[in-house]
């Protein structure tokens, strides 16, 4: 199978790092058994950025590994230790590359070194309780998950920054023209489509120096899919000129210059987009016979038409230095009233899930659907093993007014309420009148408003209630005993040996 070399066109698939889990942790030392809490954050997950690299000329390195992944960041610890940063990816691309969606909207268009693109950006790293605690809340038994990155699909593009454009029918002398005026070395052979992929030389008249570059396979049809043109139009797109090759000494019957241009000009205009940039006719194979006089006859017609003709052979040079000075005045004056491009950083923000508002509640057959990015965030960072996590989500919620949002739109308690993107949304039942921002006297790690039936907490409540009436020199413990088997609890009168002597059995001697 052969291994190409050059890759204008991939689907890489982009995942940012995951954001580091913060840690519920309580300082303990000697004499200080409780020193308050002191878990420290997760660290953000790495993001995944594209930066143009002049060294870059290809996307053929996506094309063999199209997965990319940034660094995860580091989970929190005791002793208000915070995780460390995910490294970010860094992934290089060539000048000119178009970032798009699998459906072909336009993320960003990357022209200029050094100009960045953070396409996926990294998780934000949990909270540890030391960063969760207040005044209502002293003692947290729980911290925030990590978010997870950016996950997405894109499409890399590569249209070719170029100032002049080499168009024309296949062995019409392209490549001949950029190994003439250039040190690039293209494949020449005397057959059709000799040439598979762009070329691209620099090439310096005077104190300018230009890039050049031609496109393989251009052919009648080629805007409809025909041959290669269609592939590497896009090319060109950036040209500030191009520069129609002509074959003046063709064999093929029924082949002419003129025409040829007018071809090759329908294909232009039907690919669109190329109308504007000015125009050079070198009418190529000066050398051969033939090829001078076909040239003579043509080129006074070509000029009537407005159009540049030089007369070249990059067989023998003849007229090339000619060709290559139009050229480069043509690129000094689209410098001159081209605005400098200065290296930028583009930060790409997926759309928020509701709009401008911070949340919406929509009714659908599954229950009430809450979207909004702060819900959503909320939902991801939190642990739904921990029951104290979870009230302070309720609290969270509430704050926010989703919950009086909910009983406006006439949501009833058991009401499912969704909340999150339908494939992976976190159903709740609705359960109006919970109080926020209270202060919780619960086990670290629970939320007594999420248990309707706790006899351990009963429990707790009745013995503390029963301390003041204990009798002299009972103890808590006995206050408990007393209080599970009242009936069994103290002295109890009973006859000695008869059935509620615990200390006689049914063969005892004398009974």
């Amino acid at each position: 199978m052969a291994v190409p070399t050059f890759v204008d066109r991939v689907s890489l698939h982009i995942s940012a790092g995951r954001g580091g889990h913060g840690v519920a942790s309580v300082h303990r030392e000697k004499f200080k058994p409780l020193g308050g809490p002191d878990g420290g954050n997760g660290g953000p997950g790495g993001s995944v950025i594209l930066r143009v690299d002049q060294d870059v000329t290809t996307l053929i390195d996506y094309h063999h590994s199209p997965k990319r992944s940034a660094e995860s960041g580091g989970h929190g610890a005791g002793d208000h230790k915070n995780g460390g940063h995910g490294a970010d990816l860094v992934l290089p691309v060539p000048d000119g590359t178009l970032v798009t969606d699998p459906q072909g909207n336009v993320l960003a268009d990357l022209v200029g070194p050094g100009t960045e693109l953070v396409v996926a950006q990294g998780g934000r790293g949990g909270l540890g309780n030391a960063a969760l605690a207040s005044s209502k809340r002293k003692a947290p038994g729980f911290a925030l998950l990590g978010e997870p990155g950016d996950e997405l699909e894109i499409v890399l593009e590569l249209k070719v920054v170029a100032d002049i454009g080499l168009v024309g029918f296949p062995s019409a002398g392209k490549s001949s023209v950029i190994a003439a005026i250039s040190r690039a070395r293209p494949k020449i052979a005397d057959y059709p489509f000799t040439t598979l992929v762009p070329n691209l030389g620099v090439v310096t008249a005077g104190d300018t120096t230009f890039t050049v570059a031609d496109v393989p396979g251009l052919i009648e049809g080629a805007s409809d899919g025909r041959g290669l043109g269609h592939d590497f139009l896009r090319h060109i797109e950036r040209c500030a000129a191009l520069v129609h090759v002509i074959d003046a000494a063709s064999i093929e019957p029924g082949r002419n210059p003129v025409d040829d241009l007018d071809i090759i000009e329908n294909e232009l205009s039907r690919y669109g987009g190329l109308e504007d940039r000015p125009r050079l006719v070198a009418l190529n194979k000066i050398d051969v016979p033939d090829g001078r006089d076909i040239a003579g006859f043509v080129v006074d017609e070509l000029r009537e038409r407005g159009l540049d003709v030089f007369e070249v052979s990059a067989a023998s040079g003849e007229g090339m230095r000619e060709l290559i000075f139009a050229m480069a005045s043509i690129v000094e004056s689209a410098r001159a009233a081209k605005p400098s491009v200065e290296a930028t950083r583009i930060v790409l923000r997926p759309p928020s899930a509701d709009g401008k508002e911070e949340f919406a509640i929509t009714s659908t057959p599954d229950g009430w659907r809450v979207r909004g990015e702060k819900p959503e965030r909320w939902i991801r960072q939190t642990d739904f093993s921990n029951d104290e996590a979870v009230g302070f989500l309720a609290d969270r919620l509430n704050r926010l007014g989703v919950e009086t949002q909910l009983l406006k739109l006439g949501a009833e308690e058991g009401d499912a309420v969704l909340i999150g993107h339908p494939d992976n949304a976190v159903v709740f039942d609705f359960k109006p009148g919970i109080d926020a921002g209270v202060e919780i006297l619960s086990r670290r790690g629970e939320d007594q408003r999420f248990d309707d039936d706790r006899p351990a907490a009963h429990r707790r409540r009745a013995i503390h209630e029963a301390l003041p009436e204990r009798a002299e020199g009972e103890t808590r413990a006995d206050v408990a005993r007393r209080l599970d088997k009242p009936e069994t609890y103290g002295p109890k009168s009973y006859e000695i040996g008869s059935a509620e002597d615990p200390d006689w059995a049914e063969n005892d001697p004398g009974k």
